[in-house]
């Protein structure tokens, strides 16, 4: 089984990726998805979350309210540290359960899908990389119009992850999301294609 990590700054386009290789085949484990199960209602990393930050960042149904717990780490680098120590042991376990999985059932290819791969120094955890990429001015245009935030979030969003830059050279692959949705497919499928012919042979 080849275990492969994508990564790729916010906006970037790495969820686009991440659906066509798991369309084409792959095994995805989405760490976005482990995350929301890891501060689920009842969870110790909600009940943390809570007790660090008060009852505002929760929702009236008692899950997590995502965009005011946002406004606050994204502006303040130690809260953010705080609530990265509460919540990614938890997803680093579900993650490990996922993988074990998946070569119980003996998936020739995972992708393990975690935006944060370098920032959290998970590289010894996969056997190759995946970056997609974007220029700057590119990823803040797409928050503003995809996710209607404001140019000052966006900002504070992009600045909280390492320039895309720095992570290049620590990848094996790099998708450079510039262009079409159906140039960003064809550069998918090539980087695909690659990967699966590596774990055939593995």
């Amino acid at each position: 089984m080849l275990v492969i990590g994508l990564t790729g700054n916010i906006a970037a386009g790495k969820s686009a990726v991440a659906r066509h290789f798991a369309a084409w085949g792959a095994t995805l484990i989405d760490a976005d998805l482990l995350a929301r199960d890891a501060v689920a209602p009842g969870t110790p990393a909600l009940r943390a979350i809570a007790e660090r930050w008060g009852a505002g960042v929760l929702a009236p149904d008692g899950s997590l309210d995502r965009a005011a717990l946002r406004r606050i780490v994204f502006a303040d680098p130690a809260a953010r540290a705080d609530l990265d120590a509460m919540v990614h042991p938890e997803v680093a376990r579900l993650r490990d359960a996922a993988v074990a999985a998946a070569a119980a059932r003996g998936d020739p290819l995972v992708i393990c899908d975690i935006p944060l791969l370098f920032e959290a120094g998970l590289e010894h955890t996969v056997a190759g990389i995946v970056l997609v990429d974007a220029p700057r001015a590119t990823r803040h245009a797409r928050l503003l119009r995809d996710r209607g935030l404001d140019a000052a979030t966006a900002d504070a969003m992009i600045d909280a992850q390492w320039p895309s830059e720095s992570k290049r050279d620590r990848a094996g692959w790099v998708i450079v999301n510039d262009g079409s949705p159906e140039e960003l497919e064809v550069k998918s499928r090539a980087v695909f294609d690659a990967l699966s012919a590596l774990a055939a042979s593995a």
